[in-house]
């Protein structure tokens, strides 16, 4: 009977019938940075993952080195020393990583520049933010919106420090850094051009807080110019831990208004600015004297009662600071206009003596929304800005990694790698209490995807990634494994939800409301292969959980039966082949079984391979030496080859153009039907031990790759004496296991 062709998109099922893929469109959008040109593309690749572990030790080694802060402050107070900061040091590496300034800069201490510096002068507050010649409005709107919650403030900027008592010329500052509070430790030693600060600064001349301040974060980042361009979210969640919300203000919804008025008495951080038209127009300034590219803080909103009107109407106001610490604001409501007079002279006065006017200016709510293009919060919970009682949050963060030709499977867009992705399971198990919707059944929580160390890697051409995520429902057949979902559910089953866009911004979020269940979020870069590090951080207000999906490690025997009698042909082959290779003591070694090996695959057609390397050789007669001879008998090696028949089963499968090689993203279900059950790190290690720069497998490296699995979880259930999954070796013990095998 003819087949009958299938609609494209669809497949063909076990039972017969036609099964069509689901297609889901992935939205994606560009975030242009404020104060940074476009830079262009860049072949950077993040290291691999033994240099990812490592990295993780670095601020551990960096503690250990400095100490802490206290330690350090009274050990160089007691010597009567200066601090220098070994780590960065004054000079340009810690200004500039592309271009050298014009200028040659002198690094000099407060005490060098001004009589009676202090640290901080009648409290930190707005007005001691004045951006110098690094395009960093978007750190310093931040800043301006930090000093607006004390509490905030001091845990970012620790008091016991001055210019006076205990002074060793070193400060501290406290940063949220991927989920953990990290302490930056700095010398006072500020880039200065005649005499004068070159980057931000204090309107005091002899108020160095905001300086000192900038400089710990640029350290975090590895350099000055590394500040240079970016979403003012991105300083606000360091300063904080909190949680970011984004809004393009041609697609505001009705409550924005309620929405930012919330945030600021609940104390969030509020910055906006307005799109530049053109690469080339960043920090151009429009007709009404806002500037293009650049970040402003919102520090006020007010309503006031219109005067002089037959009707009783409010106007909506919304109070903006400058990081340059001038106005150049011309439009309605700015400092001389004549919309000042339809308000009350109480309202009048009350909002101008709560403005700084050489740097805070108002305009109608109205004006903001026509004039300015995004606006960014960042929560310090995620209490939705529209719900009047604060709940308590539980919150999850997970570690993650984007393995090139891995488990960096890109966007749905990309059917045949995104199911390579990690996968976090999402348990839902209570309901929200909803007073005013009993009949309400859903779990609200809050997904939260930051992408790590983009910003500090721009030494090596890194950008950020369009980054993304979606979350299915897993089935019910699946509840309670750690599975990882395949590419096959991915094809037929659509998204329960997903994230609005994908977007080159440090941090994506979005809220969710969905029926307790079971779920699996995808996190993702938009496009496959982009490696990079991220944090999945999970906030939900019941008592739920996600966690990553991996597998138990192990070995499951599957038997792959190739049926022959005891003397076939092929028997007959080996035998005459080894008998003339091996010579009198009938062993081979790897040498010998190279030349074996090309001998006996010439004689299957069907096996395009020129044979296995030396290396792959040496690593069979490891798996398959059973009397540490270091050679292969006959017997030896007729079980070798059956395992050898057993692979190639498998890597044929997977092997679908039959060009002798197969997608690293299929190791993943190779190694699987193999009976290996490994966890994603090692995935990842698979992929960078044994895959080519096509990110393809071929056959040799493949058998490799499965002898040596063998290999090693023989030897360790040799070592594992009480069946518990662990064993002690000593130096000698594993360096014969690792040299050997």
């Amino acid at each position: 009977m003819p087949e009958t062709a299938l609609p494209k998109g669809a497949a063909q099922t076990d039972s017969g019938t036609a099964k069509m893929a689901i297609v889901e469109d992935t939205p994606v959008k560009l975030a242009l940075e404020t104060e940074a040109s476009p830079e262009t593309d860049s072949p950077y690749t993040p290291n691999n993952i033994y240099s990812a572990i490592l990295s993780r030790n670095e601020a551990v080694k960096d503690a250990k080195r400095l100490k802490n802060f206290l330690e350090l402050r009274d050990k160089y107070v007691s010597k009567n020393v200066l601090f220098e900061d070994p780590l960065f040091p004054a000079n340009d590496s810690s200004l500039w990583y592309s271009n050298k300034f014009p200028i040659d800069f002198e690094w000099k201490r407060p005490k060098e520049i001004c009589d009676n510096p202090q640290f901080i002068i009648d409290g930190a507050r707005r007005t001691d933010i004045c951006q110098g010649d690094l395009g960093d409005c978007w750190l310093l709107a931040a800043i301006a919106c930090l000093t607006l919650n004390e509490k905030l403030l001091y845990r970012v900027i620790p008091e016991d420090q001055s210019f006076t008592e205990n002074y060793a010329g070193i400060f501290h500052f406290q940063f949220w850094r991927y989920g953990e509070w990290e302490d930056v430790v700095v010398d006072d030693r500020i880039p200065t051009f005649n005499n004068q600060l070159v980057f931000t600064k204090s309107f005091r001349r002899n108020e160095f807080w905001s300086a000192l301040l900038e400089k710990a974060y640029a350290k975090l980042h590895g350099s000055y110019e590394a500040l240079k361009g970016g979403n003012t979210l991105e300083a606000m969640v360091d300063f904080t831990g909190g949680v970011t919300e984004f809004f393009e203000l041609s697609e505001a919804p009705k409550e924005l208004y309620s929405i930012m008025k919330k945030a600021l008495e609940r104390g969030s951080l509020m910055g906006c600015s307005i799109d530049a038209l053109l690469p080339s127009h960043f920090e151009t300034e429009t007709s009404s004297g806002l500037v293009r590219g650049h970040a402003y803080s919102i520090t006020g909103l007010e309503e006031c009662d219109k005067v002089k009107v037959t009707k009783k109407t409010k106007i909506r106001l919304v109070q903006m600071r400058n990081p340059w610490g001038i106005v150049l604001w011309k439009g309605p409501w700015s400092a001389k206009s004549k919309d000042w007079s339809t308000i009350s002279s109480s309202d009048n006065n009350r909002l101008k003596n709560q403005t700084i006017e050489e740097s805070e200016f108002w305009m109608s709510f109205e004006d903001f929304k026509k004039n300015f293009t995004k606006l960014e919060i960042c929560n310090l919970t995620p209490d939705t800005l529209l719900d009047d009682v604060p709940h308590s949050w539980t919150v999850a963060v997970h570690e993650g990694r984007w393995v090139r030709g891995s488990s960096a499977g890109g966007c749905r867009n990309f059917p045949d790698t995104f199911w390579t992705n990690p996968q976090y399971r999402l348990r839902l198990y209570e309901e929200d209490d909803d007073p005013h919707d009993p009949a309400h059944v859903a779990c609200t929580f809050v997904v939260a995807l930051m992408q790590k160390g983009r910003r500090r890697d721009r030494i090596k051409g890194a950008k950020l990634y369009t980054i993304g995520f979606s979350i299915y429902e897993v089935p019910k057949e699946m509840i309670g494994s750690e599975q990882h979902l395949q590419k096959d559910f991915f094809l037929y089953n659509a998204s329960k939800v997903k994230c609005k866009s994908y977007i080159n911004l440090r941090e994506v979020s979005e809220r969710f409301s969905l029926p307790p269940g079971e779920y699996v979020i995808i996190p993702s870069t938009f496009e496959p292969h982009e490696e990079g590090e991220f944090i999945l951080r999970v906030f939900s207000e019941k008592n739920n959980t996600s966690e990553e999906t991996e597998s138990n490690i192990r070995l499951e025997q599957i038997e792959t039966k190739i049926p022959e009698p005891e003397e076939s042909e092929e028997h007959k082959m080996f035998r005459a082949i080894f008998q003339q290779i091996s010579g009198e003591d009938l062993e081979i070694c790897a040498n010998e079984l190279k030349v074996v090996m090309k001998r006996v695959l010439e004689k299957h057609s069907e096996l395009k391979t020129e044979g296995f390397s030396l290396e792959s050789c040496r690593s069979m007669i490891a798996l398959m030496d059973t009397d540490g001879s270091g050679k292969l008998n006959l017997q030896e090696f007729k079980h070798l080859w059956n395992k050898i028949k057993a692979w190639q089963v498998i890597f044929k499968k997977y092997d679908k153009d039959k060009s002798n090689s197969i997608s690293s993203f299929e190791m993943r279900n190779a190694v699987n039907d193999a009976g290996f059950r490994l966890n994603n790190q090692l995935y990842d290690i698979i992929t960078m031990r044994y895959a080519d720069e096509h990110l393809n497998i071929d056959f040799d490296s493949f058998i490799c790759c499965f002898v040596r699995l063998e290999g090693m979880f023989r030897t360790f259930h040799a070592f594992d004496k009480n069946r518990d999954g662990i064993i002690q070796l000593n130096v000698l013990e594993w360096l014969q296991l690792t040299m050997y095998a």
